[in-house]
Order: structure tokens, then sequence, then C-alpha cells
């Protein structure tokens, strides 16, 4: 959940190394540092607590060219967040490494090295590589041999660069668990945590496998794989734009990604369809095979990816196709019942999230018919390790709080939905209404966007309340379990959800009138039952905040509602949630908290 930025050049990389970590500040930005080693020689470490902009005013304040460096903006695991517990650790002046991951026999290695003689001045697991380091060094003098060694002696997940003042020609790194790409240039090469720090510098990407260390110089790269052996791994060119990551005439990323929607809904639908049919092909040259032979999903993911998960288990199950619905963390943990003809299904809109990558990884023995992602970013681990690969397009997104990639990954699950609706019966005119659903989702989630400032005045309501209450059912459980999160993420509200016709059960026991209840209305079978348990939330003085369809008849008092319009049934869930992400916004902008950046929170969960 960190970001790792690095460059060896003939030019000063101190610009290079702070606009990349500016671009990854979305991944952690409880502190920053770099590390350059200058023209005479001396590695010089600029380090600062909070955002990446404290640390650039620092470097313009005190100049420190060099043409090598490493940075580092960092979400803490170990250690406050503090000058003493940022990136990048040094070991004397010997050797200087930045780290993503979590190094888990650091306690033994730091009691190993305190007897040895080595002082700490942190709190983190990451002093620890760099004190065993200078150690190695001590008889292994080469850099590239003594990461490797250092690697053998490492438990935990990583990502590691590693320069130090007395190799003025290269960088080191090594990958496992989690990720670390290299930027190819002329003259010049580069490395990061994710190819969006790179793009202003270069489109050309090699991506390290699980346990490759490499060696980073002006005019080439080689790579090692887990035994030591010399490996290529192929050269990527991404098709990113650096340009993505321009807020426009928006006010925050999160807004910007928000109205992004129906642009990228399309995109993602983009060449998947085709005269009112399903293009397969779309899907890869296996996906076909792999259609044949599932018989039920199983869905792994976290957070936002999760929820998109279980609105697709209300659709396959539609369909007759089983579907069980798990978070990634505590899958990994628990032995797993597969049955016959089951495809493992992960949902990420990163390709990196840890739980969810391990999920993969031990998934492989566990006698799944085969795995397939959807995800947001092609490069990426979990995009490369499953079978098959249904990317979401939504284009970078730094709002910490996912939008679109929420609403991508649904559109994406639809045309899943579709492909295994096929194989149990599913006629042609049937696929056709369907996909024409599909095709008018991206004008109907524009004309939601329309309503954006008279969700701006229902968000007055909540600019002192502590707690919020989100209900649905059905498939707008999930719906109300996003928006729910949405609103803690980033207005910091105390907020549930539940299925509405739980409220007796427990939750109605926290309903007044300081407690808004918010909740979406579709014109669906299940609209007389949500309706009953919403007369329960007003008999108890609770405040109503609804979304319905323009054809419902509400018939209570008391409550604010805004009506959505001619909003197809299949897709009704992903156009319903735009108003709750817009709800969430304008609520966290009238209580004035960082909207893009809540505390405590990174955008990519790398580490457990």
């Amino acid at each position: 959940m960190c970001g790792i930025v690095g460059a060896i050049a003939h030019r000063n990389v101190v610009p290079i190394l702070l606009e990349g970590l500016q671009r990854l500040e979305y991944r952690g930005y409880d502190s920053a540092g770099l590390a350059v080693r200058g023209e005479d020689g001396a590695m010089r470490r600029i380090r600062s607590v909070g955002k990446v902009a404290r640390l650039k005013e620092m470097a313009e304040r005190s100049p420190a060219p060099g043409n090598l460096g490493i940075a580092h903006t960092r979400w803490a695991t170990h250690g406050m967040p503090a000058e003493r517990n940022a990136h990048p650790h040094m070991s004397g002046e010997k050797v200087a490494v930045v780290h993503n991951g979590i190094i888990e026999n650091h306690a033994e290695l730091r009691a190993e090295l305190t007897e040895r003689g080595y002082s700490f001045s942190s709190e983190t697991d990451t002093e620890v590589i760099a004190h065993l380091l200078a150690h190695i060094l001590e008889t292994t003098p080469d850099l590239l041999e003594a990461v490797q060694d250092a690697a053998q002696r490492l438990v935990g997940a990583y990502g590691l660069a590693v320069a130090t003042p007395e190799d003025a020609d290269r960088l080191v790194v090594a990958r496992a668990g989690s990720p670390l790409v290299i930027g190819l240039g002329q003259g010049e090469n580069f490395l990061a945590s994710d190819v969006f720090a790179l793009l202003p510098v270069t489109n050309r990407f090699v991506f390290l496998e699980e346990g490759d260390t490499a060696e980073i110089t002006r005019d080439g790269i080689r790579v090692f794989d887990l035994e030591g052996n010399p490996v290529t791994r192929p050269e990527r060119i991404s098709q990113l734009s650096a340009a993505t990551a321009d807020k426009g005439p928006y006010a925050h990323y999160m807004l910007k990604e928000i109205f992004e929607q129906p642009a990228v809904i399309a995109e993602t639908l983009e060449g998947r369809i085709h005269k009112g049919r399903l293009l397969e092909e779309s899907f890869g040259h296996k996906a076909q095979e792999l259609f044949n032979a599932t018989r039920g999903v199983h869905i792994i993911a976290c957070g936002t990816s999760y929820h998109a998960g279980l609105v697709a288990r209300y659709w396959l199950e539609e369909v007759g196709v089983p579907c069980h619905v798990e978070v990634a963390s505590e899958y990994r943990y628990r032995r797993v019942v597969v049955p016959p003809g089951t495809l493992f299904l992960s949902i990420s809109q990163s390709g990196e999230t840890a739980d969810t990558l391990a999920a993969l990884r031990g998934a492989g023995q566990a006698g799944y018919v085969g795995s397939m992602t959807i995800c947001n970013v092609p490069e990426s681990s979990l995009t490369r390790e499953s079978d098959v690969a249904l990317m979401t397009r939504a284009g970078p997104e730094i709002g910490v709080a996912s939008t679109k990639a929420f609403t991508t990954q649904l559109t994406a699950l639809r045309l899943l939905v579709l492909a295994l609706a096929r194989r149990r019966g599913m006629t042609p005119e049937q696929e056709t209404r369907l996909v024409e659903e599909l095709q008018a989702l991206p004008r109907q989630v524009e004309v939601v966007l329309e309503l954006s400032n008279a969700i701006r005045g229902m968000a007055e309501a909540f600019g002192d309340k502590q707690h919020a209450l989100f209900l649905g059912r059905g498939a707008f459980y999930p719906i109300a379990l996003e928006g729910a999160l949405k609103l803690k993420e980033i207005s910091y509200i105390h907020a549930e959800a539940y299925p509405a016709g739980e409220l007796k059960h427990g939750p109605l026991a926290l309903v007044d009138a300081s407690m808004p209840v918010v909740c979406a209305l579709p014109d669906d079978p299940l609209l007389e039952k949500v309706l009953s348990n919403l007369q329960e939330v007003r008999a108890r003085g609770g405040e109503l905040f609804l979304f319905s369809d323009h054809n419902v008849r509400i018939g209570l008092d008391h409550y604010q509602n805004l009506t959505l319009a001619d909003i197809h049934p299949g897709t009704a869930p992903i156009v319903y949630s735009v108003p709750l992400q817009l709800l969430a916004y304008h609520v966290a902008v009238l209580k004035g908290t960082d909207v893009d950046q809540p505390r405590n929170l990174a955008k990519s969960v790398t580490v457990e």
C-alpha cells in the first residue's frame, strides 16, 4: 500500500522521483522520502511526514541533484507516521532501501542484527533490510549478490529497491508478493511499483515476476529468477496516458471519476457486443472453453470489488448458475469445498490486492475448472496469472474511494452473466433485450449525474450526523453496502447497511430522528416489502432519504426523494449506485474532509 519510484540516468533524477511519487500518492500518503547519489559520491536523504508536496518543498529549498536515486511514499504498517519511520531507510552511509510489503520475521532479524552492533532508529520492518544488506555487503561486496542473499532470509511480502553510494552505475530491485515494474528509456531506466508513476518518462515496461531480482543500469537491465538464473521478461507497451491524472475542471479526482462513468461504461462494452449479441471472442481465446465447462462460480474479492461480486451472485443465480461470494482474506485461510465445474473468479481494481492474489495462487490445486479475473489494470499480477482476464477499461482511478471501477466491474460481470446464460437456455430474443439494456446504460448514468446539485442539497442534512443506515433488498442490498462504505470512507460518518427485512431483528433499535436512513426504491417485485420496512422507520421517527423509480408511489410522510426515470431492471443496481456515490461525495465536501485521500486508507492494498 506504498509507492516506490527509482531512476538512473545521465540527468538529474530528482524531478522524476518527485513526480512519480505524486502520481503514486493515492497508494500511501503518511510520509515520503528520497535518497539520491550526488556527483560527490555521497548519498543524500530527504524525508518528511505528510504528503509529497512537503517533500517537494524541502527538496526545492535545499537542492540535492543526482543521477541515481530511489524514493517512496508510505502508508504506515510498522510504526506511526513519523520522519524516523519514513523511507528510504539507510544503514549508516552504506546502503539505502525502499520497501513495499511486510517482513514477517523482522523481529527475529532485528534481534540478530542488534547483537551484531547495528542500531535501529525506527520501528519499521524495512530498516531491518537495510542493516541486513549492510552486514552481507561486508563479506559479499557485489550489490546484486547481496540483495539475492538477503532475499533468502526475508519471510513475507516485499518489493525492494536498493542503492548504495559505492555503486554509481546501478540500482538493484527484488520482488516477492509486491509488484515492481521496470521502465525502459534511452540511456536511462526507471523502476516503480506502478506504471502510472513512470508514464511521463516512458511507455515501455518490463514486469518482474514472483521471486525475481534485477539489476538496472543506464544502458540496460538484467533479470534473475528465484534460483538466480538469468531470465528474459517480455517488454510491454502501455496504452495509458500521462494526462489521465489531470483533474480538469473538477474539484476532486473522485468527482471527475464519478462523471467519467458514462464514458468508461461505454468503453467497457466497446467491441464486446454487436447487433444485439455478446461477442464471446472478446473475452479471450480460452474463454469459450472455460465457460463451456463452468457449472458454478466462486467469486473472491475485497472491499468494493466484493460488493460487485455480491450483486453478481443475484444475477448469476437468476440464470441458474450457482454462485458463492467470499472476502479474499477469509477465503485464503480456510478449507474450501469446490464442486466440480466451478470457475474461480477474482475481482480487483488494481490486480495487486494481496489477499485476492494469494487466494488465486492458492486456488491452483483446489480443483477449479479454471480462473478468471475482472480487473482494471492490464499489466497486473492477477491479469497475468489468471487463465482469462476481462478488463474493465475504467482507466486510472486516483480517488481512494472507488467509483468508476465499481460500475465498470458490474458492467463486465453483466457480460459474464450473458455468456453463462447462453449455456443455460437463454434465447436470442432474451439476449438481445439484455444487450439493449447494457447499451442504454451510459445514457441512464448521464441522466442520474444531472441530479448532482439536487443530491448536494440532500447532503446538507448529513452535516451534523454521526451515524447513517442504508437499506436494500435483493441485488440492492449489496448496493446499500457500497453506499454505506462510500459514506464512511470519505465523510467519516459511521454507516452500516442491512437487508431491509432485517430491520426488526436488531437495527430498528438504532432508528430515531438523528439517524438518517438511505434507501433505493427500484420498481421491482420487492418494492412493496421495502415500503413496508420504510414505514417501520417512519414509525420510529427516522428520517428517510430515498432514490426511487419514477413509477414508484411511496405513500409515506417526512422524507426526501429523488426520482430516476426509465431504469431497466437488469442494470438498475449499476445506475442506483451512482446517486449514492454523489451523496457520499457531497457530504464529505460539506464536512471538509480529504475526499481523494481519506485518513488511514490507501488505494491499492498490497499488504495482508
